[in-house]
């Protein structure tokens, strides 16, 4: 995607996740969080309207940092503004 190699799940990413960025509907949350404790991710984001209260509390008693209906390229935009290509490298 956007010339980025893809992964069908987080057990096939080779190496450390930092985010897991979450773009599913809530029920589906619970296997993504279950998925980012066995490769110890960092943080967990989950989009607008993307809400899990058990999965959250599982990840935060893992020690994972989460983020509930939030949209991270409008966290960044906030930070770093509008005139910047997010999609950049």
């Amino acid at each position: 995607m956007l010339g980025r190699k893809a992964y069908a799940s987080l057990d096939a990413v080779p190496g450390p996740i930092e985010i897991v960025d979450v773009f599913r509907r809530s029920e589906f949350v619970p296997e993504v969080v279950e998925a980012a404790i066995r490769r110890h991710a960092k943080v967990v984001w989950l989009q607008l309207g993307v809400l899990h209260d058990a999965a959250a509390q599982q990840a935060r008693d893992a020690g994972i940092e989460v983020l509930e209906d939030n949209c991270i390229l409008q966290e960044h935009m906030k930070i770093f503004g509008f005139g910047r290509n997010v999609f950049e490298t």
